[in-house]
């Protein structure tokens, strides 16, 4: 019976409840007559019955008041809403969340970083305080905190009552000891040597002499480009499938990291053939000159820098033909035995004009110096390939942390761009230190890349050595006149005393003036106008020829420079070339004569344990009127010609060494295996070298012109304390003045 109740109860129950929402829509169903704000103090009524949605007039439903609840807590105004309907006046009662009247960050004294720090907390003040936004900043400002390097920072948020219904908001920051990267290790197979590794990466080991460098702090987006630059490197090297598996950075002692590469080098990969997809589509038959181009490559090691530089080559040939809405592009496809063929295609670009262009992000840059980088102008057509050298050409300047761009439709022929690029810090402090067996030597610096934002580099340093002081400051335009040319200014000062090796001390200062363009690609010619006042002391011990030269001396010169690079990486190079001519003219000078030099080195590598090299130096100087002015006579440079004390071959006058007019040196290496150490910081090299210093322009010199050789192996080492270079030489040929000096070491570094 009790049971057949409580389902009787129950059924009734079910059925009133059903009723009840079912008719619930009905008994709202009423229009608004009225809206009553209560309890707002800083928010006006209108404000709330915006951001509320609802209006006098519209029906009343639960989903409509529902809706109107969700909007005002999301505003943030609000810690509290209430929404109630009598007989058609809908009052809204609110209580309103505290103002941040002011953000505090206390225990930061770095300036550049409390900046970057004020830029995030600045965004809040003045706004509504609600916990879970302030918990999202301090994720951020602990980020900030981490690309400094300080990964154990302890942070303290205290909310501060104010009147108004205000609030302090105060972060009190414990940094923490700064986290150092202790040791960068390569795993995995690697097949490179750790110690060219850690040359392609921007990440350091932490030393004692990196004083002022960031680079040994760990950072997840510097880590993150280390994995860029990596992968770059090994694809370049023929590695297709190369990945890097993982980084990870493991926690020491006292703080510090390990920061962990592993790496899947894969199987090397060799060109094969290179083809266009479909000849018919070509724009022009002249693109089959580059035919000859692909068969060069062929049987060579991959290299995706190789394809990527034909296929700019191919590009350019389309633009200057105007097929501006051509684009080539390649794809890779793998065959057996390590062989890769390049399929080569030709993609139809959209075809609009650039209508309007805008830059964005620049805070301190002006925009003149981004829009002149820019190959395409507004009102051009657009064109993928020259747009993407236009981003390159921003990213060559070193003042932007990142260049991003999109388009926009205005209709089915024009387009805007907008441009945003990201600053980044562009000054830098720098210093180094060396000592070896030919003395000592000290340098630093101070450089700007982007002073009063137009990208202007200024550079100012210093270098002191055994025998001389040499300091210089220079201001770099790249964009003089909002044009593509860049000129440069320079001003420098040297004292150097070589009364004990040469017989000679000088003073010297000038100005220079000059400017530098690319004429094509890779190809740069350097101009340049010099005004110099020389002060010139020679030996008590000196001959009559050599003491009539004692006095001042005023030039007006004529410098200019060609230069052509092709070397796959300038640092550490393992295929290409690059050569350098230069002279210098006078055009009013006490000293009349003549400077020209030429260098260039070849670079050629068998595999990767194996890089043959050779270097070629010449350099003569010659007078137009009288004896060519002893302290601008020519030397081999000791690193030339090992074997040899440095500058201690050649014409002498009595036992002083006094240079020639002429001077060359020719030098060959190959790297060699590790062999004798399992010890991947040192690095071992086989050379050859040939030189010679000769004629004078009087015959009372001891000449023997006498080519000088020498063949040895050097030995680089990165040691805790620096690169150590140690090079142990044979003299094959010398003459009997010669000052022989087998064994060498230099210590130092740049930091």
């Amino acid at each position: 019976m009790i049971k057949k109740i409580l389902n009787l109860n129950l059924k009734y129950i079910l059925i009133i409840i059903f009723f009840t929402l079912f008719n619930q829509p009905i008994l709202l169903a009423q229009d608004i007559k009225k809206i009553l704000i209560n309890g707002n103090d800083r928010v006006s009524d209108e404000t709330v019955i915006m951001f509320s949605d609802l209006k006098i007039g519209d029906s009343i439903s639960q989903e409509r008041l529902n809706n109107a609840l969700k909007q005002l807590y999301f505003t943030n105004y609000f810690s509290k809403v209430t929404i109630n309907n009598v007989k058609g006046n809908i009052n809204i009662l609110v209580e309103e969340n505290p103002i941040i009247q002011k953000v505090v960050i206390n225990g930061i004294k770095d300036k550049n970083i409390l900046e970057n720090l004020n830029n995030i907390t600045i965004k809040v003040e003045k706004y509504p305080f609600v916990e879970n936004q302030v918990n999202d900043q301090i994720l951020l400002l602990k980020n900030i905190l981490k690309s400094y390097g300080y990964y154990f920072v302890k942070l303290e948020a205290k909310v501060e009552d104010k009147k108004n219904n205000s609030v302090n908001l105060i972060y009190n920051f414990n940094l923490g000891e700064i986290a150092k990267i202790n040791k960068i290790n390569f795993i995995g197979q690697k097949i490179f040597k750790d110690s060219t590794l850690r040359n392609i990466i921007k990440s350091e080991e932490s030393k004692f002499w990196k004083f002022i460098t960031r680079n040994k702090f760990l950072d997840q987006n510097r880590i993150k480009l280390d994995v860029s630059r990596l992968s770059r490197f090994y694809k370049n090297r023929g590695y297709f499938n190369s990945t890097i598996k993982s980084t990870t950075a493991i926690i020491t002692d006292n703080n510090q990291f390990e920061l962990v590469f592993n790496i899947n080098a894969g199987n090397k990969y060799y060109f094969d053939k290179i083809f266009y997809e479909d000849e018919s589509n070509l724009p022009t038959e002249n693109l089959k000159e580059f035919n000859n181009k692909f068969t060069k490559l062929k049987g060579k090691t991959y290299s995706k820098k190789e394809i990527s530089n034909l296929i700019d080559e191919i590009n350019d040939f389309t633009l200057v033909n105007d097929f501006v809405f051509l684009n080539a592009k390649f794809t890779e496809v793998i065959k057996d035995n390590n062989k890769i063929d390049i399929k080569i295609n030709f993609d139809t670009l959209d075809k609009f004009f650039v209508k309007r262009i805008n830059i964005l992000g620049n805070y301190i840059t002006d925009e003149k110096v981004i829009r002149n980088s820019l190959i395409v102008d507004e009102g051009d057509p657009y064109n993928e390939i020259l747009f993407n050298k236009s981003i390159q050409n921003l990213k060559a300047k070193n003042i932007f942390k990142s260049v991003n761009f999109n388009t926009k439709d205005i209709n089915d022929l024009n387009k805007v761009i907008d441009l945003t690029v990201e600053e980044k810090p562009t000054g830098e402090i720098f210093a180094g230190a060396g000592t070896g067996t030919t003395g000592s030597s000290l340098t630093a610096g101070v450089k700007e890349n982007n002073y009063l934002g137009l990208g202007i580099k200024l550079d100012t340093n210093f270098v002191i050595t055994d025998d001389s002081l040499k300091g210089k400051f220079s201001v770099i335009n790249p964009n003089y006149n909002n044009s593509d040319k860049t000129i440069k200014a320079e001003v420098e000062s040297s004292t150097n005393d070589f009364m004990t090796s040469s017989g000679y001390k000088t003073n010297r200062t000038g100005l220079t003036l000059g400017t530098e363009f690319e004429q094509y690609k890779d190809l740069f010619i350097n101009l340049e106008i010099s005004n110099f006042y020389e002060d010139l002391e020679t030996s008590s011990t000196a001959n009559d020829i050599l003491k009539r030269q004692e006095g001042n001396y005023f030039e007006n010169l004529l410098n200019y420079s060609i230069s052509l690079n092709k070397l796959d990486q300038n640092f550490q190079p393992t295929t290409g070339y690059v050569s350098n001519f230069s002279q210098t003219l006078p055009i009013y000078s006490d000293d009349v004569s003549i400077e020209n030099s030429f260098i260039a080195s070849k670079y050629h590598s068998i595999n990767e344990d194996l890089i043959l090299s050779a270097k070629l130096f010449m350099k003569s100087i010659n007078s137009l009127e009288d004896n060519v002015r002893v302290s601008k006579r020519v030397y081999v440079p000791g690193r030339r010609l090992r074997g040899f004390e440095s500058g201690k071959i050649g014409p002498r006058d009595g036992t002083q060494y006094i240079g020639g007019n002429y001077a060359t040196a020719l030098n060959f290496n190959s790297t060699l295996p590790n062999l004798i150490f399992e010890n991947e910081s040192i690095d071992f090299n086989f050379f050859i070298d040939l030189a010679n210093v000769w004629e004078v322009d009087y015959d009372n010199s001891l000449d023997s012109n006498k080519i000088r050789s020498s063949t040895g192996l050097a030995v680089n080492w990165f040691t805790g304390i620096g690169p150590l270079t140690f090079s142990y030489a044979i003299p094959i040929s010398e003459a009997e003045t010669d000052v022989t000096e087998k064994f060498r070491f230099q210590i130092g570094t740049s930091f």
